[in-house]
């Protein structure tokens, strides 16, 4: 396969035939499904922003706006560090994509979440898309062999993530046992604790850590989804046992070389495992995967081919539901609710969301979601539930937008005169701080309705991308009850206040 065949996602630039004394132009001419934006498109990009920043001090609890050098595919949440009494700080795990001029690379940041109800307005509408955020700050750097474009952490333990590049292979690394790298042009790749292989052909995107054992899903272009368990690495390793503590009980991954991260420029000569299990079904790329949150055994995938797969490790390698014409174009992006193992959300390129019971999935053969969400204007490229109400979820499009989605609210009448009188049904919020795609983002689970979101800003401002740390106002999620009566006590305390003599 020619490696360099234009995407059918436009999601990734390839930026490495551009002169190096430009780092931050990006050849965007191999992108199929983004085009340049018009000078005219630009404008109103810019006026809708301006709107949006205008508004931050109103719509917003927090936010924290960090430029950044390079775009990032892919942002993940790691694990709380220190709780205290106005902000907390958390691991962040981005992806540094480079046009090669210095090494692609995986960052582990240290990032401070400021509490509910203690940024001030001003102070929150006072940041400067150029600059990066205070609250952000680099604490490692991994040289990652090829570019990262999707990372997942480990459940049973947040400091082991997996990432994938564009290759056949997932790579598994214990970010905190991994020695801190300059990233310089030259440099040897990081060595990553383990390699997955199974797959026959790039697997690029579709990626997924298992909510109840340390098992790692992955899909790609050869059509197959692979499943593996990092146990079987540690229970067929030969090394001191005493040694072999699982990822799952806190420990680390068994190293096999005296020295881990340093001085290879090959990813295989790290030690490696094989699948549990592949499993055909897809016709086209599969391009995501996700658990079912209550089986280590279900798991289903989405692909180029618009379809959606139910998969059961213990029947077998078959599709347990195909579901054909899940969406009217490719699939990009799969969540499973973890509060209801009967709801499946999937994202596209036709614009949409759409919500599924598997219970009933298909109506004459084809595809029939209980509920379509039609507020993109561009393709869907991520899906996620909210941990924090089980109704909720987000999503992320090339439209530069990332929507926050009600199901309960489908169908309900807004009786205070409504926001939008054409607002989508189900949408309820809309992040609109980044001015390009909006590649991924990630709730925190740590830090209720907070979210990271990144934009690959390539396409507007010619290269870099936008890291933004952010939290709606909880008077925009909480009951509407809730909040009336917490005004009348704001309004009679005013009025107490003020006849006093």
């Amino acid at each position: 396969m020619d490696p360099q065949a234009p995407k059918k996602r436009g999601r990734k630039p390839k930026p490495k035939e551009e002169k190096k004394e430009e780092p931050k132009m990006k050849d965007t001419s191999k992108r199929t499904t983004t085009t340049t934006t018009s000078s005219a498109q630009q404008h109103t990009v810019d006026d809708k922003y301006t709107k949006w920043k205008s508004l931050v001090p109103v719509l917003y609890d927090w936010l924290a706006n960090h430029n950044l050098v390079w775009p990032s595919l892919s942002c993940r949440w790691g694990p709380q560090l220190e709780q205290a009494t106005y902000k907390n700080r958390q691991r962040l795990y981005l992806s540094e994509q480079t046009d090669g001029s210095v090494p692609n690379t995986l960052v582990i940041a240290n990032c401070e979440v400021v509490k509910p109800r203690v940024a001030a307005a001003e102070h929150i509408s006072q940041f400067n898309e150029e600059a990066r955020s205070p609250f952000v700050k680099k604490y490692k750097t991994i040289i990652h062999p090829g570019e990262v474009n999707r990372i997942r952490e480990l459940p049973q333990n947040t400091k082991i993530v997996a990432t994938h590049t564009d290759g056949p292979d997932v790579l598994i690394w214990d970010v905190e046992a991994q020695p801190n790298r300059h990233a310089v042009l030259g440099a040897t790749n990081s060595r990553p604790d383990l390699i997955l292989t199974g797959h026959q052909d790039n697997a690029e995107f579709a990626l997924a850590m298992c909510p109840t054992e340390p098992y790692v899903l992955s899909g790609g272009k050869d059509k197959s989804v692979v499943l593996w368990s990092i146990q079987d690495h540690i229970t067929t390793s030969t090394t001191d046992p005493a040694t072999a503590k699982t990822a799952g009980s806190g420990g680390s991954i068994i190293k096999q070389s005296s020295k881990s991260g340093e001085g290879n420029d090959k990813a295989a000569d790290g030690p490696s495992v094989g699948p549990r299990g592949i499993y055909y079904g897809h016709e086209d790329t599969v391009e995501d995967v996700t658990f079912c949150p209550s089986s280590a055994q279900e798991f289903c995938s989405v692909g180029d081919d618009s379809c959606l797969i139910l998969w059961d490790a213990r029947v077998g390698t078959s599709p347990v539901v195909k579901v054909e014409k899940a969406h009217n174009a490719d699939l990009h992006c799969v969540d499973w609710n973890p509060n209801d193992d009967n709801l499946i959300l999937t994202g596209s390129a036709d614009n949409s969301v759409r919500m599924f019971d598997r219970r009933n999935l298909t109506s004459n053969g084809v595809g029939s979601p209980i509920y379509k969400f039609e507020g993109h204007r561009a393709a869907v490229l991520c899906v996620q539930w909210s941990p924090d109400k089980s109704s909720v979820f987000g999503s992320s499009a090339e439209d530069g937008l990332l929507n926050i989605w009600d199901y309960e609210k489908v169908g309900k009448k807004v009786e205070q005169g409504a926001r939008t009188p054409s607002s989508p049904a189900g949408l309820f919020f809309q992040h609109a701080g980044h001015r390009d795609k909006v590649v991924d983002f990630h709730w925190n689970a740590s830090d209720p309705w907070t979210v990271v979101s990144v934009s690959d800003d390539c396409d507007s401002t010619g290269g870099g991308g936008t890291l933004q740390i952010w939290r709606m106002s909880d008077l925009i999620y909480r009951p509407e009850d809730e909040v009336l009566a917490e005004l009348e006590k704001f309004k009679a305390h005013v009025i107490s206040c003020g006849s006093k003599p």
